[in-house]
């Protein structure tokens, strides 16, 4: 395109323009501001500096005069106070130094003023006084020290008559001293007068060159409005109707110049952003949506999510769907299996977990760094178990509409093994065919809880790092102490009841006869833990724990196991 025929050729020429223009109004203004800067330094370290040093004198000389007047009047007393005398003479020494260095600090000060600077007439009137000053206090210092000396020799009426002499020449110092006080005051208040005017006049002059740049910024931007605004306007809504998700945008391109090419662009870039939302959703059914946002989908990202993990794992089976599907169609089969894998994959997903796999009708999912914080993922999962039983109860009011059978519908279950500790997580697989998945014991203990609950009869198991990761947030039981096969470690195995605080009075009687009945099992009080699983049983007689317990007792009778007994019970089955 023509640089004459682009929007950019006509703001370039009203931008010079402009530019020109400030750049003048700028030199002026830092012209103006340089001399205010000017004023200020000679103000700030000349004037004012002298002035302050002028009235220090004024203010020692008054000082030192009333210590030479205090130490007169003690030695005319009968008994001079030694004390009053002391501090006079102090006070007399202390202000007559610093008085000399005074005179030393103005002389410096005049010396070193700007050839330039005005008021130079001033400076030479209080230069001249100070000439006069200086010489007279080494008069009034001699005539002191005589003053005195005739005090201390006695000779008070001479004395008397000295210091009226010595006050004549004091008086007439202290009115040059107060006249080089009120030149320098004047003086500085003048200068400060000036310097505020001057100010003053730069920052009408900067008003008056901001309302000018204003005003033809305002001028520019009304000619290009009537060309710009209406596509522009066209795209901001259209860009945040695509913020808000709506992708269903095609802006027509009515013109040539940098904002048609900008609408083009924004067309294709909104066609793209169709095309990779579609891959995503197609992609987030067979990979959890968080792994394509946080891991997969940026660059880097893998990195960090990778490597060795504390996490929790879960494994939850649907019982009875074997026999179950042998009385349907493939068709219902997987009709069932999509509506029992959509709840519980919600259930996960709703607790902030990531649904790993589907293994037959099995359901693999895990917690952990960087989707939930570390001392949250035990808990969350443990949180999700309890909703995957609640849908479970939702597919089995669906069972008879899903399957088509009225009657006779097989019972289905669902067991759930829940392991927290150490994994390594990260895009596995070959070099062609990867899954971003975890790996480890942890994940294999948990297969295992999740098949021991068929064992004990129970619906959740928990391994010893889950029940202590969870601390006092939920109700549960302590199960067994088991040793799989292939494992020499053994691990203690709890059951999930329920949320703190929810447990009904019932299962509070039954976990304490339990745990109680546990312990005489251990102790290998046959007798009298068989009686207390009994009495479990009474309070409920489907508890599966206590009737694997009750039947292990009679195993155990026939077979006693040794008095080195721990109690901790070997699974057969991986």
């Amino acid at each position: 395109m023509p640089f004459r025929q682009t929007i950019a050729a006509k703001i370039f020429g009203l931008a010079i323009i402009l530019l020109l223009l400030t750049i003048g109004l700028a030199g002026f203004l830092l012209l103006e501001v340089t001399r205010t800067k000017q004023d200020l330094t000679v103000v700030a370290n000349f004037d004012l500096p002298l002035t302050q040093s002028v009235a220090r004198m004024h203010e020692f000389g008054l000082r030192r005069r009333l210590a030479f007047e205090r130490w007169f009047g003690s030695l005319n007393a009968p008994q001079p106070n030694p004390e009053i005398v002391a501090e006079a003479i102090e006070n007399y020494t202390l202000f007559t130094r610093k008085l000399t260095d005074e005179f030393s600090a103005a002389r410096r000060i005049i010396g070193s003023y700007p050839k330039n600077a005005p008021g130079s007439q001033t400076l030479a009137e209080v230069e001249t006084l100070l000439d006069q000053i200086e010489p007279a206090y080494q008069i009034i210092n001699n005539r002191q020290r005589e003053v005195l000396d005739m005090q201390l020799a006695g000779q008070h009426d001479k004395a008397n008559q000295q210091l009226n002499l010595l006050n004549d020449l004091q008086r007439t110092v202290q009115n040059q001293r107060e006249s080089v006080n009120l030149k320098m005051a004047a003086w500085s208040a003048a200068a400060a007068r000036a310097t505020e005017q001057r100010e003053r006049r730069v920052f009408w002059l900067t008003i008056a060159a901001t309302m000018s740049t204003v005003l033809l910024g305002i001028a520019v931007a009304a000619l290009i409005t009537n060309r710009l605004s209406r596509p522009v306007r066209s795209l901001a809504s259209a860009m945040l109707d695509v913020q808000q998700g709506n992708l269903n945008i095609q802006l027509p391109v009515s013109s040539t110049d940098e904002v048609g090419r900008l609408t083009d662009s924004f067309n294709f870039f909104v066609k793209e952003l169709r095309s990779k939302e579609h891959l995503k959703q197609t992609f987030g059914k067979y990979i959890d949506p968080r792994i394509l946002e946080q891991v997969l989908a940026q660059p880097g990202a893998e990195a960090v999510a990778s490597g060795r993990r504390e996490m929790t794992v879960l494994f939850a089976d649907l019982v009875g769907f074997t026999s179950l599907s042998e009385r349907l169609t493939p068709l219902l089969m997987v009709t069932l299996l999509n509506r029992h894998f959509g709840l519980q994959a919600f259930a996960v997903q709703e607790h902030h977990g990531v649904v790993d796999k589907f293994v037959g009708d099995s359901i693999m999912a895990f917690w952990g760094p960087p989707f939930v914080k570390s001392e949250e993922h035990a808990a969350l999962a443990c949180r999700a178990a309890q909703a995957q039983l609640v849908a479970l109860n939702t597919v089995r009011r669906e069972l008879p509409e899903i399957t088509g059978l009225r009657r006779d519908t097989p019972a289905i279950d669902l067991c759930i093994g829940i392991c927290t500790g150490e994994v390594v997580v990260g895009n596995i697989g070959s070099e062609n065919t990867r899954s971003y998945t975890v790996i480890g014991d942890t994940v294999n203990v948990a297969a295992r809880l999740e098949r021991a609950n068929r064992l004990y009869g129970t619906q959740i198991l928990l391994s010893e790092t889950t029940a202590q990761a969870i601390g006092s947030q939920f109700e549960m039981r302590e199960i067994d102490t088991i040793s799989v096969k292939g494992k020499t470690e053994t691990t203690r195995v709890f059951e999930l009841m329920s949320a703190a605080g929810q447990l009904s009075e019932e299962l509070v009687r039954l976990r304490e006869r339990y745990e109680q009945a546990r312990r005489t099992y251990i102790a290998q009080e046959w007798d009298l833990a068989e009686a207390t699983f009994r009495e479990c049983l009474q309070l409920r007689p489907n508890d599966g724990p206590s009737h694997v317990f009750f039947e292990r007792i009679q195993v155990l009778r026939r077979n006693p196991p040794g008095t080195d007994w721990n109690g901790v019970w070997q699974l057969g089955e991986k």
